[in-house]
């Protein structure tokens, strides 16, 4: 199937300043694709030439293989990190000029924002300037602004900022409603558990260049270790040439918790029996690195030596 949006060899620059150097990604149609990296590493100024805020110096961005031109806009809604709302005007005032200028009639403006309206508990509200509502209002009305229009591309730059944990969870509902609706969302984000719970899809950009992309599961896989987590109870001596104990943790009562290493050629199961054989086991699953431990890593690894010491702060 061919990709809905496609990015081949896009390099930008600002003076002296790399900002996108070669990047290459292909976004399925009907996905969540998390644009991930570091502060400064280029996802911004990506989602700036895909919205047409600015130009590619080199390469070009493909929507359903034509390339990018001025008709595309239609088809994308973005909602940028930097908040951006009139804050004298009334929220439904505010909502029916932003759709208006998406090429809505008013009649369909209006049921559409009344719906939403609803949908996110902002109704007593329309009628308030949005200088009255909290941040994490104020946030939702932009999130309506963006979808209002039933855009094919969903661009999300840090959706989640803001919101407190309710909120938060029911735009997340939201944005997997619009996924089985038949959009494709990108949302750029530093929150590494809403990767691990929504995306299809990441890629991985640090210092202008793209250096991990694929399935979440894929790149999961790609980075497993043969590495169990065995709890149980009795007295669990592993010396065996299949295996290495990396950790061992004398729990009370006669409980342990081990951390074992398997050894090339050997299989799940064959650590299982020897330790069915030995004690009574309780758990045994894989150990997996998260999503987060693996942008830490890959991030560390494309660092200069002279600064890799360093913190990071994702």
């Amino acid at each position: 199937m061919q990709p809905i949006l496609q990015a081949l060899n896009v390099r930008k620059a600002y003076g002296q300043h790399v900002a996108l150097d070669g990047v290459s990604l292909d976004i399925p149609e009907r996905s969540i694709y998390g644009l991930l990296g570091p502060n400064g590493a280029g996802k911004t100024s990506l989602i700036r030439i895909i919205t047409q805020i600015t130009g590619a110096d080199e390469g070009e961005i493909r929507i359903r293989g034509e390339k990018l031109a001025p008709r595309h806009i239609a088809e994308i809604g973005y909602l940028p990190e930097e908040r951006g709302l009139y804050k004298k005007m009334k929220v439904g005032e505010q909502l029916l000029y932003l759709a208006r200028l998406k090429g809505l009639t008013r009649t369909d403006a209006t049921q559409r924002i009344k719906a939403w309206l609803q949908r996110l508990d902002l109704t007593p509200w329309a009628d308030k300037n949005v200088e009255d509502l909290s941040k994490g209002m104020q946030q939702k009305v932009q999130f309506v602004a963006t979808v209002l229009h039933e855009p094919k591309i969903i661009i999300l730059d840090e959706p989640f900022s803001g919101f407190d944990p309710i909120n938060a969870n029911l735009i997340k509902d939201e944005i997997l409603a619009l996924r089985d609706k038949g959009a494709t969302i990108i949302f750029s984000t530093h929150r590494m558990e809403s990767v691990e719970e929504m995306c299809d899809n990441i890629a991985l950009i640090n210092r202008s260049r793209k250096v991990l992309d694929g399935s979440v599961g894929a790149i999961r896989d790609t980075f497993r270790t043969q590495t169990y987590a065995v709890e149980g109870r009795g007295r669990l001596l592993v010396v065996h040439p299949d295996f290495e104990v990396l950790e061992h943790h004398e729990r009370e009562n006669g409980h342990f918790y081990d951390v074992i290493r398997l050894h090339a050629g050997t299989a799940p199961n064959d650590l299982l029996r020897y330790l069915i054989g030995q004690v009574e086991v309780h758990a045994f699953r894989e150990l997996i690195p998260s999503i987060n431990e693996i942008f830490i890593r890959r991030v560390r690894e494309t660092m200069p030596e002279t600064i890799r010491e360093g913190e990071l702060v994702p």
